[in-house]
Order: C-alpha cells, then sequence, then structure tokens
C-alpha cells in the first residue's frame, strides 16, 4: 500500500539510518493526518507565551525539538537543511518569568532537579530539567526513554503503541530507549558533570534536589522499578520536593496538579500533555514562577535511612 502524500517538513526525524520518521502508512489516512498536527518526534506546538514571560530580544521562530538529540543519539548535526528545520536546544523555550529582584527568597538549596516519570507498568521516560535557584535559569536538562526489562517484547510493543503512539514519538522511543539501569548509569555521570553528586562522598546530592509534581515518582514508582531492575534505590531518590505541597502552603490554594497550577498561575502550556519531557518543562516553569514570587522551595518528603520504604513528610497541611 503506498504512503499517503504527506508533509515531511513536520514529519522528518533524524535517527537510524534513513534520518527520516514516517507515520506507519498501514494506517487510516487520518491517523497520517492526525500526527501531523501533534507530535512527529519532536514537542507537539506550543502554546503563545503567557504575558508573565519574557520573549528573546530577538525573533524567534519555534521549530519542533528533534528527540533524537535529547537522547545523544542525533546524527545529522551538519546537515543544514535538518538544523533549519529542528530545534536541538529546547532550553530556548524556557524564559525567563519577570519578577520584582525584592520578591526573590534566599534558597537553602543552589540547583533543583525537576523529574516528571512516565510510564505506569514500567517507568518509560526520564525526563530531568535543571534550575539555577538564584538566578532563576534553566541550566541543562537530561532526557533518556527508558526500555522496560520485565515484559515481553510483544506487551512492551503494545505498551509503547498505546503511549506514545497518538504523540508520532513511538519510532523514537523504539530507536533510543535503554534499560533503566543504564539510564541511571548515565545520570550520574551527568549529575557529576554538574558537580550534583559524587558516589565517593556517601551518594546524596551536593547543595541540589528533586522536584516532583506529586509522591508518586519517588516515593513509589522509582522504587518498585528499582526492584524490578534488580538493583538498590540509589541514595540520591532519599528525599525530595513535592511541588503540591509548595504550592498549597505558599498560595494557600489547592491545584491537584500540574495543569491546575499552570491555570492559575496564568502560564499557557508548552508541548503534548503526558510526555515527558514537555511535562518537565511546564513543571519547571511553575517552580520558575514560585521562585519570582518569593516562595521558598524546601524538602517536603524525606526516607527513613534505617527503613527506606518508611517516608517522613515535613509539611503538616499536604495534598495526599
Amino acid at each position: 500500500m503506498a504512503c499517503p502524500n504527506v508533509s515531511l517538513s513536520r514529519l522528518l526525524l533524524p535517527g537510524a539510518t534513513s534520518h527520516s520518521f514516517i507515520p506507519r502508512c498501514l494506517r487510516s489516512t487520518a491517523t497520517v493526518s492526525l500526527r501531523k498536527l501533534t507530535v512527529s518526534a519532536c514537542l507537539s506546538d506550543m502554546n503563545p507565551s503567557s504575558p508573565t514571560e519574557t520573549t528573546s530580544p530577538k525573533a524567534y521562530r519555534w521549530k519542533p525539538m528533534c528527540l533524537y538529540f535529547t537522547q545523544g543519539k542525533c546524527t545529522k548535526m551538519d546537515d543544514a537543511i535538518h538544523l533549519e528545520k529542528f530545534n536541538h536546544n529546547y532550553l530556548v523555550d524556557l524564559h525567563r518569568i519577570a519578577s520584582e529582584p525584592s520578591n526573590i527568597r534566599p534558597q537553602e538549596i543552589d540547583y533543583l532537579l525537576v523529574l516528571d516519570l512516565e510510564g505506569k507498568v514500567e517507568i518509560l521516560e526520564f525526563p530531568v530539567v535543571m534550575i539555577d535557584t538564584k538566578t532563576m535559569d534553566f541550566v541543562d536538562s537530561f532526557h533518556r526513554f527508558v526500555r522496560p526489562t520485565g515484559m515481553s517484547e510483544q506487551r512492551v510493543a503494545h505498551y509503547i503503541e498505546g503511549k506514545y503512539g497518538n504523540m508520532g514519538v513511538d519510532r523514537v522511543w523504539h530507536d533510543t530507549a535503554i534499560p533503566f539501569k543504564e539510564v541511571l548509569e548515565e545520570f550520574e555521570k551527568w549529575m557529576c558533570s554538574h558537580q550534583l553528586w559524587k558516589k565517593e562522598a556517601g551518594g546524596s546530592l551536593n547543595q541540589a534536589a528533586f522536584v516532583t509534581c506529586g509522591n508518586w515518582d519517588l516515593k513509589t514508582k522509582v522504587p518498585q522499578q528499582c526492584q524490578v531492575s534488580k538493583i538498590r534505590t540509589p541514595p540520591y531518590f532519599m528525599e525530595w520536593i513535592n511541588l503540591k505541597d509548595i504550592y498549597l502552603n505558599f498560595y494557600n490554594r489547592r491545584a491537584t496538579g500540574m495543569m491546575p497550577m499552570m491555570r492559575q498561575l496564568g502560564l499557557s502550556s508548552l508541548g503534548s500533555h503526558h510526555l515527558g519531557i514537555d511535562d518537565t518543562k511546564n513543571i519547571a516553569r511553575v517552580c520558575q514562577r514560585l521562585l519570582a514570587d518569593g516562595a521558598l522551595l524546601q524538602i517536603t518528603a524525606r526516607r527513613s535511612s534505617s527503613n527506606p520504604s518508611n517516608v517522613q513528610f515535613m509539611f503538616v497541611n499536604r495534598i495526599v
């Protein structure tokens, strides 16, 4: 069956030998048309910036993100046409929020590592965005797709189709995903490169803390995945900041998730909800807004060193 006539300007994807991503031709034309409107090996179209966000002094034309690049596997960095079509620096989307300098509060932590995992059975995506709490600048990012190890190939294929198929990024996931143990090894090297962590120093973070939108990511999912992957839960996952609790106690209003927070703060969302790297960007922007408004981002949950399954919550007023 011949492929439908689609626009390659939105569907080309760098990566394996052919450097192209074409939606599954055996699917209906309607599906192909839908993918042209969503994500095609890139981040989906972002909405206009909120009035509270500053813009770049130069005119910026948004381009879809090369997700092979975020995995460190783009092989077309010397291709001018490819570079013109795809963004290879997704931090350019994250503009600093204007604020009164008098509102900014000294923080006990120098860097925030915003994390939003994807995958209910096993972790499928591990994205992190790093923020400097003093300047509110976005410093760097780490992003890997994660290949399950406790599931059959057939189940994995079905799992990925259901999770990423409608976004058009199932191909890049299959091309780049690596086991969770390898993801952590690469993540530790990334943290070392920023002097955030040293194995010899006992394994805890250095003037940094993870930020999650809820307790599930680090309280529940990481230990479960470590058990499946037959590794011990790393010591740098012993404590974290639950943004829901910080938000509730600072603004004195409830927000049960990322999207309600953004609506209440007047922030437009970037990309596709439930694509981990996009959600991490948006959570990072909420963190940035909290910093700009004068919130203190402090540890809200900590595991017991003697019994890691026992988690102590620091705030009385919190969202369960």
